[in-house]
């Protein structure tokens, strides 16, 4: 397919705290791989340009470092920006970053009839996220958001029921969000997948692997997977590695040595190719408490690993279509969970049909998506 010339395209810009190695930075450096790749000059506004994922940028991509240690404080920079460059579009990515998107371009384009849409992305599920009685940070910013979200020329959320989720909790009405999938599988996925893994426990004749992404947080409820696999354990040989780095490493370090499981569980933090790791896994484990489109799941199946996620608001069952492409099970129960692992692994799906389904969530139809939904071609 040729490419128009960059000149030809209007600019789109991309901004977020920084890129910090979680799901939602994740999408926002493909979304920028996929406007390049589609011949869009990109610029990448970042309040401080620090994360294990800035060196994954395209080098066609323009790093705009605000040099701010807090995104709040970058509201005067980036109106800054928008006023000498004005792009055609602005692409925010996590709430906090949404606002200060929406407070920096919506004035500007009032008072000095700014041409720059905003579009603002929402990659979790509001209701799950603030089930009980939330602290009084995160009641702020959802007061925050039913205020200023309507400001935005785009709403756009990673899956139906966090769309369906906006609107229950945030009053946002239905009719402004748009739902469309994370850009999640790319050429470099592949290429990723294929390199070597130099780790013992993935030699020929090693027993297989369960593998877990994600930060190590309680919404990603690690320790209802470790307890599922010392289950499993019991029964076979087997073993788990969970890749990602959080605050919750300590506590699941000790629920590891509680269960003696010590040499059997790592957790190796934050890696640059998960890939090579889901492509070589027994089967992938997804035990969070709630997500709005797991990249991680989608990732794994590209890779042709089988996969199996709790039954959590509110991605899980879309991706996987209520269980047709891996088992869905209740949240917070590792019984449930050792029982599908162990299904899984006895028998595992197609490959084919696996990645199949993942290319419904590939990166030049998403990115052809975003496009279509700012009315940019």
């Amino acid at each position: 397919m040729s490419l128009m010339s960059v000149k030809n395209k209007p600019k789109i810009t991309l901004f977020m705290a920084n890129l910090g190695g979680g799901g939602a930075e994740r999408v926002m450096v493909n979304l920028a791989q996929g406007l390049v790749d589609l011949g869009y000059p990109v610029d990448f506004v970042l309040a401080s340009a620090t994360g294990p994922y800035l060196p994954l940028l395209p080098r066609k991509v323009r790093v705009i470092d605000l040099r701010k240690k807090r995104v709040l404080t970058s509201l005067p920079a980036l109106v800054g920006y928008l006023r000498v460059e004005k792009p055609a579009a602005l692409i925010s990515g996590l709430d906090h970053a949404n606002l200060i998107a929406l407070w920096a371009g919506h004035p500007l384009r009032v008072l000095v009839r700014s041409k720059t849409q905003v579009m603002v992305t929402v990659n979790i599920d509001y209701a799950a996220f603030w089930q009980g009685k939330p602290p009084f940070k995160d009641r702020v910013i959802m007061e925050l958001v039913r205020r200023f979200y309507p400001w935005a020329d785009v709403i756009v959320a990673a899956s139906t029921g966090a769309a369906e989720s906006m609107t229950r909790v945030a009053g946002v009405k239905k009719s402004r969000i748009q739902t469309i999938y994370n850009p999640v599988v790319t050429p470099e996925l592949f290429a990723k997948a294929a390199v070597p893994l130099d780790h013992e426990w993935f030699a020929p004749g090693q027993p297989p692997v369960i593998l877990g992404v994600g930060r190590l947080l309680p919404v990603k409820d690690f320790p209802t997977l470790i307890r599922a696999f010392a289950r499993l354990r019991q029964e076979r040989s087997i073993r788990l590695m969970i890749l990602g780095e959080g605050e919750e490493r300590a506590t699941l370090e000790a629920l590891i040595a509680e269960l003696g499981l010590q040499n059997d569980v790592r957790l190796p933090g934050f890696v640059d190719n998960p890939y090579a790791y889901m492509a070589r896994a027994g089967v992938f484990a997804l035990s969070s408490r709630s997500e709005a489109l797991p990249t991680v799941l989608i990732e794994a199946m590209a890779c042709g690993c089988p996969v199996v996620s709790t039954d959590c608001p509110s991605g899980p069952a879309e991706i996987l279509q209520g269980g047709k492409h891996g088992a869905l099970v209740p949240v917070g129960d590792d019984e449930a969970l050792a029982a599908a692992l162990q299904d899984a692994l006895d028998s595992p799906p197609d490959k084919i049909q696996l990645q199949t389904r993942a290319d419904d969530f590939s990166l030049e139809k998403i990115t052809r998506a975003y496009l279509a939904a700012l009315g940019i071609q």
